[in-house]
């Protein structure tokens, strides 16, 4: 899933070098073969214990590469189908934006709240939600300091909101799903295969 992750954003002219969080002690990312990448991939050993602690090392760690208005894309390595189309389409929305934004799509299933016991408590409008995807797309400066600031952040663009901005949402595709069950690594190898 890794590879795919990174060979989808490497595709984008516009993506100079993706910088691949990793665990301290991770020492399976050696025993592969990268060199297809060349310069344009880079490990950081020094993932932390939640996402935005990961993110957030990342940031620290690739600091003296970047500057502070380049903008980063923080993606999933759990979403290795990340299409073309969306990816540009992020590049030029966000990028447009002082703000930036991220890959969404509206959610279209009918939402049920329930209590503890599974039982039903409510019907939720669906109006105005979105699913949030990655990558999700921000200045390097302004990334940075919302993470340092937002210690429970669950993605970074609830990070950049609490920071008072309202980052662009950009529709992006129901493909570019997130790998958590086993079911959901079926469905991406048949994605990645009719690609």
């Amino acid at each position: 899933m890794l590879y795919h992750s990174i060979e989808r954003l490497l595709a984008a002219p516009e993506v100079e070098v993706v910088f691949v969080v990793l665990a301290p002690a991770d020492a399976d990312f050696r025993k592969h073969d990268w060199g297809r990448f060349g310069e344009r991939l880079a490990p950081l050993y020094c993932g932390g214990a939640s996402r935005r602690d990961s993110v957030l090392n990342g940031l620290v760690a690739c600091a003296s590469a970047v500057d502070p208005n380049d903008w980063i894309l923080v993606h999933d390595a759990a979403r290795p189908c990340l299409g073309k189309t969306e990816l540009h389409r992020l590049i030029g929305d966000a990028g447009g934006d002082e703000v930036g934004g991220i890959l969404a799509v509206p959610v279209s299933d009918t939402l049920k709240r329930a209590d503890d016991d599974r039982r039903i408590v409510a019907t939720e409008s669906r109006d105005g939600l979105w699913r949030a995807q990655t990558p999700q797309m921000f200045r390097h400066g302004m990334l940075l300091r919302a993470l340092r600031d937002s210690a429970h952040a669950t993605d970074e663009a609830s990070a950049v909101e609490a920071l008072g901005h309202k980052p662009k949402l950009v529709e992006g595709s129901a493909k570019n799903l997130k790998v958590t069950f086993a079911a959901d690594l079926e469905i991406a190898e048949q994605i990645l295969k009719d690609a």
